[in-house]
């Protein structure tokens, strides 16, 4: 196990939120939640999922965090240390690499996805130059423009991870989360300057009190929250394992929980009403009974055929908004490669370079397996990943953090930073409530998805 006192840590606060953040901050935000909260009543969804994310998303990711910086480690070794007794360690690293499952499940997915958001946005600029052939190729759904994609998305998120901490994670999320948000600003102020705008903005923030006790909405607001930050995926154990004991950690990740969510509610503000726009310009997007027709397809094929229906503006924008989103995915892929590579670079004293080089190729080749079965395999490896593994490991962390982890060890990592922690509203009803509640919690987002 690493020296604790060897160990790199983010360099300031902000960079930590960040980092943290910008794991957080995915597709999920962007395009899962504008989805959920299309499909599920706009306003009413909006308001279950703020609500789920402080009752249920942030007490557990103070647990993930807490676990991390207590263990000063990569996630096996972690579990490991919350206990002295030796069943206790070893049901505790196959917890630890059960986690540590997800994120590689998660990244060889994922990548595929990130590989045709930037296919999309070369798509995009091709379109502007009028280079014809590129932009068809770039746009087409074709085994080796997705294999391209797939590459080229894996060596940015090798590049930053090799970097490390500092110069690496922490440097490239301060400058990619801010661009993210100044994206979204230029996004939103332009969609709100076309028709149908204001109606989907309205179908967004008005909710229809009607919907708010339906149950389908309230487990899919769950689990959005629940996947939203990340919570089982390991990134924010690996990284509240850099972060200082001098800091507040609750409140370090109530401002991750912060800034998560507004990404989230600001995709929201973008997309919706651009949704509404494109049903102006004739692309339908609801069927008969209201459903969405496509919610796999609304960033890929309803987004695009509104901002063609908007001229050469239109096309720039359309840029803008892949950038954005190939942005989201980064932030995100970067924590899922970091935390095999930390596990490896601990246990094996490897040098950081090739070790991010050799896990981000053997996970690449995996990808490369789902590309070229894709029919069969992407749905499977989605669906296993997310819906089973991620929560299941969720539950673990959950358990482990409340019933097997020593009590007043657990105050002791909680004070550090946090003086008051025993005495603070937050120190009396966090314990119990990581025990009881979020296990019932996430055992609910279990049996919803078999159900």
């Amino acid at each position: 196990m690493t020296n604790a006192s060897s160990r790199e840590t983010f360099g300031s606060r902000l960079g930590f939120i960040l980092s943290a953040a910008g794991a957080a901050v995915g597709l999920g935000n962007i395009w899962g939640f504008p989805t959920q909260a299309a499909s599920n009543g706009g306003g009413a969804f909006l308001l279950v999922y703020l609500v789920l994310i402080l009752v249920v998303a942030y007490p557990m990711l103070v647990v993930e965090m807490s676990i991390g910086r207590y263990g000063q480690a990569n996630p096996v070794d972690s579990m490991r240390s919350l206990t002295t007794n030796a069943l206790g360690k070893r049901v505790g690293g196959a917890v630890g690499w059960l986690g540590l499952s997800v994120p590689s499940a998660v990244l060889a997915f994922y990548s595929i996805v990130g590989g045709w958001l930037i296919c999309y946005l070369l798509g995009a600029i091709t379109d502007i130059i009028g280079l014809q052939t590129a932009t068809a190729w770039f746009k087409g759904f074709s085994v080796e423009r997705n294999a391209f994609g797939t590459l080229v998305f894996y060596v940015l998120t090798i590049l930053i991870v090799q970097g490390g901490i500092k110069e690496g994670i922490e440097k490239w999320s301060t400058r990619l989360m801010p661009a993210l948000f100044i994206l979204f600003a230029v996004l939103f102020v332009y969609i709100m300057m076309q028709d149908g705008s204001m109606e989907g903005l309205q179908h967004y923030l008005i909710p229809d009190f009607d919907k708010i006790w339906d149950k389908q909405l309230i487990l899919a607001a769950m689990g959005q929250g629940f996947f939203s930050l990340t919570i089982g995926g390991c990134s924010m154990l690996i990284y509240g394992s850099y972060l200082s004991k001098k800091e507040n950690l609750p409140k370090m990740a109530m401002n991750v929980t912060l800034v998560d969510t507004a990404v989230a509610f600001v995709a929201g503000l973008v997309v919706m009403p651009a949704m509404f726009v494109a049903m102006k310009h004739g692309v339908t997007i609801y069927g008969p009974n209201g459903a969405l027709l496509s919610s796999d397809t609304l960033v890929f094929t309803v987004l695009p055929m509104m901002f063609d229906s908007l001229g050469l503006l239109g096309q720039l924008f359309a840029v803008v908004f892949f950038l954005l989103l190939t942005i989201a995915a980064l932030t995100s892929s970067i924590s899922m490669l970091e935390c095999p590579v930390a596990l490896v670079g601990e246990r094996f004293n490897t040098r950081r370079t090739p070790t991010s080089w050799v896990l981000g190729g053997a996970i690449a080749i995996f990808s490369m397996v789902i590309v070229y079965h894709f029919a069969s395999l992407f749905g499977v490896v989605a669906m296993v990943s997310t819906q089973y593994l991620q929560p299941f490991a969720a539950l673990m962390f959950c358990v482990f953090g409340g019933w097997v982890w020593n009590r007043n060890q657990k105050f002791k990592e909680l004070s550090s930073g946090f003086e008051t922690f025993r005495t603070s509203l937050f120190g009396r009803i966090w314990p119990w409530y990581v025990r009881f509640v979020c296990p019932l919690t996430v055992t609910a987002i279990i049996w919803a998805s078999f159900t």
